[in-house]
């Protein structure tokens, strides 16, 4: 039985906050790192992230004077992460028929709430009080392949599931109050966003294959989130992308990313987690610069939106002209850790 990702919907907040956090964190910084800041900011790709926080840092904003405190910001998590997945899922209701959901997968890192944001997003849409639902919380940016795959494993157990599956994040939320240029980089990577996809084990779209997973070694403390009285403090080590380089130079692990192929006669979908992220998976597996063009685009566009980004490029792949028949979608998170499927463009 393969299951088959028919169609996503995504949706952004309103308010582009990237303009004033750059403002924000220069005020922060003296003269030398405020140089370093201003040209990895320039280097970053990133144009454009989008906030559920109407100017946050301006006078009168979320985080004008003292930070607020973690219950402040999930009292907003509570409200806004349910609007913004539904407006994600309203997305994808435009573009394919959502009728008759018998399972809701439901992939959140940036947030807590009982009941949880599934239970909430079910009530809103009126599903069944019988669907049956799964949390994935605390993750990071992969568990949008843990989603997929939860919802593959689904469909391949009882061939007539209508799965729901939905990413939604409010990095946003988690803003620090620091003058550390490190961790100011790493804020300047995050933005809100959600979607929302449907797989079925009707043909169409694209079948969601083998899944694999790793770990590269002695990596657990270059990626962490860390629940604070002040928020989540996200810790974005700038070893990150040469682990990943040197972790994909390891033939067997290539080998069970794509199997037999040849890398750049796959399409690829990688999670936006930064620039330097992806030039290293496009340099150590000798990608053509137009490979990762969908996440590079998306991370021009919106930023890293954590677990909701791979979801953005694989809209952008489904909208897409035809390409390559096979391809893979990968994503990187705490661990260090690597997940992924194989992937299959259905004629």
């Amino acid at each position: 039985m393969t299951a088959y990702l028919h169609a996503v919907g995504v949706a952004v907040p309103p308010h582009d906050v990237h303009r004033a956090f750059l403002d924000w964190a220069d005020a922060r910084l003296d003269t030398r790192p405020r140089a370093l800041f201003d040209r990895m900011a320039a280097r970053s790709g990133i144009a454009h992230r989008w906030s559920v926080l109407p100017d946050p840092t301006a006078a009168g904003g979320f985080y004008a004077g003292a930070m607020s405190g973690t219950a402040s910001r999930m009292a907003i998590y509570a409200e806004e992460a349910p609007r913004l997945a539904l407006a994600a899922i309203a997305e994808l209701a435009g573009q394919i028929d959502t009728a008759g959901i018998t399972h809701l997968v439901v992939a959140s890192c940036t947030g807590f709430v009982a009941p949880g944001v599934d239970q909430i997003i079910a009530h809103a849409l009126g599903l069944s009080r019988q669907v049956e639902r799964t949390l994935i919380g605390f993750m990071g940016c992969y568990a949008a392949v843990v989603a997929l795959r939860t919802a593959r494993h689904i469909v391949r157990s009882e061939p007539a599931a209508r799965v729901l599956v939905v990413t939604v994040e409010l990095s946003t939320l988690h803003l620090q109050d620091t003058d550390d240029v490190g961790a100011l980089l790493a804020m300047l990577q995050f933005g809100d966003g959600a979607a929302a996809a449907l797989v079925t084990g009707e043909p169409g779209g694209i079948a969601l294959g083998q899944p694999f997973a790793a770990t590269v070694p002695d990596s657990a403390a270059l990626i962490r989130w860390t629940v604070t009285d002040q928020g989540f403090v996200m810790h974005l080590d700038g070893a990150v992308p040469a682990r990943i380089a040197g972790a994909l130079a390891d033939p067997e692990l290539v080998a069970s990313i794509v199997g037999d192929a040849v890398p750049d006669d796959l399409f690829w979908a990688v999670h936006a987690g930064g620039r330097s992220i992806l030039d290293a998976v496009e340099q150590a597996l000798g990608l053509p610069p137009a490979a990762l063009a969908a996440s590079r685009a998306v991370l021009h566009d919106k930023g890293n939106m954590s677990s909701a980004t791979l979801m953005f490029v694989l809209a952008r792949m489904l909208a897409a002209p035809p390409g390559p028949h096979a391809g893979v979608a990968l994503a990187f998170g705490p661990g260090l850790a690597a997940e992924g499927l194989a992937l299959e463009r259905v004629a």
